[in-house]
């Protein structure tokens, strides 16, 4: 007799999903995944429950693990019981069940597999048949080189790349990539005319180009370069218009990395203070990168109607990501004004003021803000390069992060915090953590005397 969990392992390592949905009575849970409010260091799985034959009411079964609880992200945690999770339903609906003999059911889905394979395996024989006897019956003419053997031209690649790129890239990203992907192009053109077709460029001249970058720019410009090239190389390697992508193994420079220094509390509340009284739109865009942690282009999208007053909830297009939703709490929902009397589509914030029409896009409108609040509030405070509107992002998770640890572990701070501020994993709000210097030691002094 087939043990079920073994059954199931077996299943989910074949990663094969059968196209067969048996008609059964319902006798069964829809299987879930138990995450534990997303506490890492707790054990995460695949549970259900089946109908006992005996008593006729639904049981729960022993939880599925997998292998899941061996890895330290949410996210690949996720991605293996998501697939347990897919693999036990497809069980169940064949008809699978913990409390009889499964040999049957499995006997029959394997005599429903080999059919299938003795079919495909039929379709080949007549097809390689059949080749066969064209082949002897076309003359073969002189070997020549043909279109298909040169591959595509250079213009035949990039406009391709860029049908694709148009569909699924977002504009800001859009633009620069063509940007990068158009200059190298017009490289191309006037360094390397003897170049003709797409497969003879190869890592030596892509090398060359971004040489040449840097030397006219930077470092951290020329990876930006290599990163699009990367793009373009995988999607032609994608579509077989080259043999592979060797922009993967050129690497990426060292660059020193710059950030917004974080306000002091004096600081914070002497923006705040001048900004009540001179421009209280850019005070009210400032503390929602402040306390809804948005980043500011993600405020420069925000529509009247993206605000759920009834849930006291927002909807926003974060960093590359779908749509989210976050609370609004109440240190800032008391700030919000009457949104009533303006339409859906209206943008929340414009150039005017609160709520309105404004054409652009959110690059431009960020860049707006930014010289504004250069204009109203660096020049005022004598503000240097280190500090901008990201920098209150920086200052308020800091703040939040010390208080939540004072009455929690470190670990349980930052599972909360995760929730509040809407990183993706522990690990990239732990990187985060250290690069804006949220955690800092006690005084050590002690030790050292």
């Amino acid at each position: 007799m087939l043990n079920f969990n073994l059954l199931i392992e077996k299943e989910y390592k074949s990663a094969y999903e059968s196209a067969y949905d048996l008609s059964l009575k319902k006798e069964y849970s829809t299987p879930k995944i138990y995450t534990a409010n997303n506490d890492l260091s707790k054990r995460w799985y695949v549970y259900f429950s089946y109908r006992n034959p005996d008593t006729g009411k639904l049981k729960r079964q022993t939880p599925i693990y997998g292998e899941a609880n061996k890895y330290k992200t949410k996210e690949e945690r996720l991605a293996v019981l998501t697939i347990l999770r897919q693999t036990l339903n497809k069980l169940l609906r064949q008809g699978y069940s913990p409390y009889k003999n499964n040999d049957s059911v499995y006997q029959k889905q394997q005599e429903i597999l080999e059919k299938e394979e003795a079919i495909v395996e039929t379709q080949k024989t007549q097809k390689v048949k059949l080749e066969k006897e064209v082949a002897v019956t076309v003359k073969r003419k002189p070997r020549k080189s043909t279109k298909k053997e040169l591959g595509a031209t250079l213009k035949e690649a990039f406009d391709f790349d860029m049908v694709l790129k148009e569909k699924t890239l977002q504009a800001s990203s859009l633009r620069s990539y063509s940007s990068h992907i158009r200059i190298f192009k017009k490289w191309l053109q006037e360094n390397k005319k003897q170049i003709k077709y797409i497969k003879d460029v190869d890592k030596s001249i892509v090398s060359e180009f971004l040489l040449q970058i840097m030397t006219k720019t930077s470092a951290r410009n020329r990876n930006n370069y290599r990163a699009s090239l990367s793009s373009f190389f995988s999607t032609l390697e994608d579509h077989e218009l080259v043999a592979e992508n060797f922009v993967k193994k050129i690497k990426n420079h060292k660059t020193t990395t710059t950030r917004n220094k974080t306000y002091t509390k004096v600081q914070q509340k002497e923006i705040f203070d001048y900004l009540e009284k001179e421009d209280p739109t850019l005070l009210l865009f400032i503390q929602f990168v402040s306390f809804n942690f948005l980043r500011p282009i993600e405020v420069c999208r925000l529509k009247v109607g993206d605000i759920n007053t009834e849930n006291r909830t927002l909807s926003f297009k974060a960093k590359n990501s779908p749509l989210k939703t976050k609370i609004i709490p109440e240190v800032l929902w008391k700030e919000l004004p009457d949104l009533s009397k303006f339409k859906h589509d209206d943008f929340l914030f414009t150039y005017k003021g609160i709520g309105g029409a404004w054409e652009g896009t959110a690059d431009y409108k960020r860049n707006y803000f930014s010289s504004r609040f250069k204009k109203v509030v660096k020049d005022k405070f004598g503000l240097g390069v280190d500090y901008g509107m990201y920098s209150f992002r920086h200052t308020f998770i800091t703040k939040l992060y010390r208080a939540l640890v004072e009455d929690s572990s470190p670990h349980a701070a930052k599972s909360k915090l995760m929730q509040i501020t809407g990183h993706s994993s522990m690990t990239a709000l732990e990187q985060y953590l250290r690069d804006i210097d949220a955690e800092l030691p006690e005084d050590y002094s002690k030790f050292i005397k």
